[in-house]
């Protein structure tokens, strides 16, 4: 079993930065796959960002060339750095592990783009 729990949301700017953070109870070096959700109020949870085991990462098409996703293994953290973010981008986001057979989830937390 896994904790996660995320830091570094808050009230930003359109066009400004956030760099969120995950930190795991335990080793993330044999997770498979470790990555960022978002929710916006009225919509489903969506898939931003995910790394694997390898390090390959993947992004949803909303996010390419502005998001960026890393895993420190030493640190037991996986990072979301955010650039540019748009008002469209206000959400409430989570940490999720992937492995065999298990999902855990972190509690959120929120990020809101706003002038």
């Amino acid at each position: 079993q896994v904790q996660l729990v995320e830091s570094g949301g808050g009230l930003v700017q359109p066009g400004g930065s956030l760099k969120l953070s995950c930190a795991a109870s335990r080793t993330i070096f044999s997770i498979p796959s470790m990555g960022w959700y978002r929710q916006a109020p009225g919509k489903e949870r969506e898939l931003v960002a995910l790394i694997t085991s390898r390090s390959s990462t993947d992004y949803a098409d909303s996010v390419k060339g502005r998001f960026t996703i890393s895993r420190d293994s030493a640190k037991k953290t996986v990072y979301l750095q955010m650039n540019s973010l748009k008002p469209e981008d206000t959400a409430v986001y989570y940490c999720n592990a992937h492995e065999t057979g298990l999902v855990y989830w972190g509690q959120g937390t929120q990020v809101t783009v706003s002038s």
